[in-house]
């Protein structure tokens, strides 16, 4: 069914690409030296749609089940 859009503002890139962003998380496999540790290991970084680091796990496995715990839904970075 088509709706008619007359007269209504075109979408923006940004707005466009924002649509659905909100639910949704990625995890990342990284190797860092965290704080009080002298040596390198891997971790798994969780991020936000928009590309912003909000946490971390030691394990893919717990990542996921982070973003589920915040009713988000979880999806393996590139």
């Amino acid at each position: 069914m088509n709706q008619s859009t007359a007269g209504s503002e075109p979408m923006s890139a940004e707005a466009f690409a924002a649509l659905g962003m909100q639910g949704v998380a990625y995890v990342r496999r990284l190797v860092e030296t965290l704080p009080g540790e002298s040596a390198p290991r891997a971790i798994y970084a969780i991020f936000a749609a928009d590309g912003e680091r909000i946490g971390t796990a030691p394990d893919r496995d717990l990542a996921f089940a982070a973003i589920r715990q915040h009713e988000l839904e979880p999806r393996d970075a590139m």
